[in-house]
């Protein structure tokens, strides 16, 4: 387990890190990525839509433009707290500090659920991603990217001592356990220099009678809550 899977430590790290977070970001996650991610996903008429691990609000950003029931949850009240300048003031926007395995929210509750530059720093990235399921409506679409494992052998090692870098085989093995029977994964990168992210669309089962197709292609949460009018 990488340092920052701790959740104390991605806590600390996360406040230092939230001052130039949004700078730092946009070399490795851009817009024109988010457009993409975005694009993969059916958001239908009058979705309800939850942002996991929304950070400083970048992906939450990309969702307002496709839909109006946004909310947003973080355990980092300094990246939550930069997310709500932006958007909680002006914004339908509901932010919760909570955590990614212990969902504050009730069974199918949401149309949509993404999670992007999350996943890496959850301890039980699993039940993680069981809880995203959980949170969804059968027939309902989980996002989730997370940073591709490195081919390099050095660059490996680095970044198993950091936090969660996987690849596609791995990402297989975390959905199917958290019980996901259909989705797809796709690669992506800002420039042939950066870093590449992986990002993963799952279909949750049930929404239409069927289970789908087996396989793919390719801390406590806080009971307080930030309500934007």
């Amino acid at each position: 387990m990488g340092i920052l899977e701790n959740k104390s430590n991605a806590r600390i790290f996360y406040k230092y890190l939230s001052k130039v977070y949004d700078r730092v970001n946009r070399f490795n996650w851009t817009e024109e990525m988010r457009a993409e991610a975005l694009s993969w996903l059916e958001f239908g008429d009058d979705p309800k839509v939850l942002d996991v691990g929304c950070g400083t609000g970048f992906g939450t950003e990309g969702l307002l433009e496709h839909a109006d029931d946004v909310h947003g949850l973080d355990q980092s009240v300094h990246q939550m707290e930069k997310a709500f300048e932006k958007f909680g003031r002006h914004d339908r926007v509901n932010f919760y500090r909570g955590d990614a395995e212990r969902l504050p929210f009730r069974d199918d509750t949401f149309d949509v659920v993404w999670s992007s530059g999350s996943i890496e720093y959850w301890p039980n990235p699993v039940e993680g991603l069981r809880e995203l399921r959980r949170v969804a409506v059968p027939g309902g679409q989980v996002l989730v990217v997370g940073p591709d494992y490195p081919h390099n052998p050095v660059l490996q090692r680095v970044a198993d001592a950091i936090m969660l870098f996987y690849d596609a085989d791995e990402a297989d093995r975390m959905f199917e356990a958290a019980g996901y029977e259909e989705f797809e994964h796709h690669i992506q990168r800002a420039t042939p220099q950066s870093p590449r992210a992986i990002t993963t669309v799952a279909r949750v089962p049930g929404g239409d009678g069927t289970d789908g197709e087996s396989g793919s292609t390719a801390a406590d949460a806080d009971a307080s809550t930030v309500d934007a009018e």
